[in-house]
């Protein structure tokens, strides 16, 4: 769990140091070739036999996808790694709090709120655009997770979401293709495009399916409310993204209540 949740955060690092040559659009689209590229291989996808009711749900799964991952990249470019995973972070959160009917999730959902307007609070150097893309990425998520459900119930295996992430793939291959034809990219940062997606695709997929074999499903929601925790310090130490006391409390607020909710919940 611990080796999943770096790589995914020191993905989106490595790939944040490519945005000045390629862009966060550009660094998406590379991260969507991987990503399908994986899915594909692990879900073998029968592409031929889905019928219109199970392609409906994996167009949609396949759009939000990309817009998810864009809208997080363009964020992390604007507010840094911590602040936009936290943002981020409200989606399965929000999913999770909206399920229950608990005191102590009621709680958990003011305690979130709070952390929210922390680091939202209006100051001469708030990036509100920024905010707003990592606001984005947080619906993007929640829809995602519906989304997969949908599928899931639909189609057998991991066959929808390789079909979803082939499917946005070529959704941005044009962006590839105008990048490569407009402006061919450096060596170094198509590897870190490419580090990217295997760093924040590839491991966290497959160590996911490795993990949740042997950890139980309680737990392993757990240790992912520390992702926001991971973001923040993976910016701090590889890309020098410094916070302040308020944005440290902000992410912490968050952790916090996905964390007292799942804690408290009954086997």
């Amino acid at each position: 769990m611990v080796g999943s949740g770096l790589s995914n955060q020191t993905g989106a690092a490595l790939g944040s140091l490519a945005f000045p040559v390629l862009g966060p659009l550009g660094v998406v689209a590379v991260r969507q070739y991987v990503a399908a590229l994986v899915l594909l291989g692990v879900g073998r996808p029968r592409l031929r036999r889905f019928t219109w009711r199970q392609w409906r749900p994996v167009l949609l799964l396949a759009l939000v996808f990309g817009t998810m991952n864009l809208s997080l990249y363009s964020a992390i470019d604007r507010i840094g790694l911590g602040l936009a995973v936290t943002l981020e972070f409200l989606g399965p959160l929000t999913i999770a709090l909206a399920a229950a009917r608990r005191r102590v999730d009621a709680c958990c959902a003011v305690i979130a709120a709070a952390g929210v307007v922390t680091l939202m609070r209006p100051q001469p150097s708030t990036d509100y655009a920024g905010m707003g893309l990592g606001v984005l990425a947080a619906v993007c998520w929640a829809s995602y997770i519906l989304l997969n459900r949908m599928v899931g119930q639909r189609l057998p295996g991991a066959e929808g979401s390789a079909a979803a992430a082939a499917v946005s793939a070529l959704m941005f291959l044009p962006v590839g293709v105008v990048l490569v034809l407009h402006r061919a990219p450096t060596v170094s940062a198509a590897g870190y495009a490419v580090a990217a997606g295997v760093l924040s695709s590839a491991v966290p997929y497959l160590a996911d399916l490795f993990t949740l074999r042997r950890v139980p499903a309680q737990a392993f929601g757990l240790f992912m409310s520390v992702n926001p925790v991971l973001a923040a310090v993976v910016g701090l130490v590889g890309l020098g993204q410094r916070l302040g006391w308020a944005e440290w409390a902000g992410i912490g607020a968050v952790v916090a209540a996905n964390g007292l909710s799942i804690a408290t919940r009954r086997r």
